[in-house]
């Protein structure tokens, strides 16, 4: 026969097993960081040539490289290969002239 506080037990182990299993499931993969948006007055270097390889499956996306602005500097990001969004396309990042500086325009997906 089982007591009551064993039965207690058993049923506290088995809610916290549920509620472990159920939260398991709310674990969201965090996306690629967006950059963008920085103005600085010192222009980016030029572009790296890059060799982008095979991609890893049909319809991937050559994402270009680019220069980053993280602290005080220009940081290069290598370009990688992305998966295929159906019904959006690639808008490359870019920095762009901004009267005496360059803003950071952030390489996006777009809807087409």
């Amino acid at each position: 026969m089982i007591t009551r506080p064993a039965l207690r037990r058993a049923t506290a182990a088995a809610l916290f097993a549920t509620a472990a299993a159920l939260l398991a499931g709310c674990v969201v993969a965090p996306g690629r960081p967006y950059h963008g948006g920085a103005f600085v007055t010192v222009a980016p270097p030029p572009l790296r040539v890059e060799i982008a390889g095979s991609p890893p499956g049909a319809g991937y996306v050559w994402i270009s490289g680019w220069w980053g602005w993280v602290g005080d500097r220009h940081v290069w990001h290598p370009g990688h290969w992305d998966a295929p969004r159906p019904g959006y396309r690639w808008e490359p990042h870019r920095w762009e002239r901004d009267g005496p500086g360059w803003r950071e325009r952030g390489g996006r997906w777009e809807r087409d």
